[in-house]
């Protein structure tokens, strides 16, 4: 069972990021405020729920929660910055837009970049823990999803409607065939198993 918050008191935000580990697209995060007395048996870590819970889940969230917001950085600016920094900067652009100002943070994972003056916590796998990292981790998981889908349209060899950009087999053996896009991460290890292999772009 998903706690719902940390801080009963305050107003809490839980923030999530999806594509971090991919070699192509943007990284998205969400974050999202939801009322104190919140609850949702399906609701969970967005990894152990099936594509149609997840799209579900996100309508329920968008209609039920306090503020929800999501954040994207770019191909362009990961490959400046580094996915990790890319990451915290995501979530500080979700946090950014929310309706809500929040007086604390829950942030899934063990690092992040302080947000202004607002104090956080970081939890290890928080998805699986808090209410609000798991829809955030919803939000965050399905908008990429949707770009994704979108991008697959423009560059169908990728299979990125499948693989979202993660490195898979027949993804790499495509960047080998066709070079890499406009959306691939050119500071990532492309092609995997031969990082010298050098090809044309």
């Amino acid at each position: 069972m998903l706690l719902p918050y940390l801080n009963k008191d305050v107003i809490e935000a839980g923030c999530d990021e999806a594509g971090r580990g991919c070699l192509a697209g943007a990284v998205y995060a969400a974050a999202v405020i939801l009322p104190v007395d919140f609850q949702n048996e399906m609701l969970n870590d967005s990894k152990q729920l099936t594509e149609r819970q997840r799209y579900l889940l996100r309508e329920v969230i968008e209609k039920e929660a306090v503020a929800w917001a999501v954040g994207v950085v770019t191909p362009e600016e990961i490959d400046q910055i580094n996915i990790l920094n890319a990451s915290f900067l995501a979530m500080h652009r979700a946090i950014d837009q929310l309706k809500v100002r929040p007086e604390h943070l829950l942030i899934d994972g063990n690092r992040f970049k302080k947000y202004g003056n607002l104090p956080h916590t970081t939890v290890v796998k928080g998805d699986g823990k808090y209410l609000s990292i798991a829809a955030a981790s919803i939000l965050a998981k399905t908008y990429r999803d949707d770009y994704m889908n979108g991008l697959h349209q423009e560059h169908p060899f990728y299979d990125w409607d499948k693989n979202k950009g993660y490195p898979t087999p027949k993804h790499r053996a495509a960047i080998r065939e066709h070079g890499a896009t406009p959306y691939h991460r050119m500071t990532f290890n492309l092609l995997g198993e031969d990082p010298q292999l050098s090809f044309d772009f």
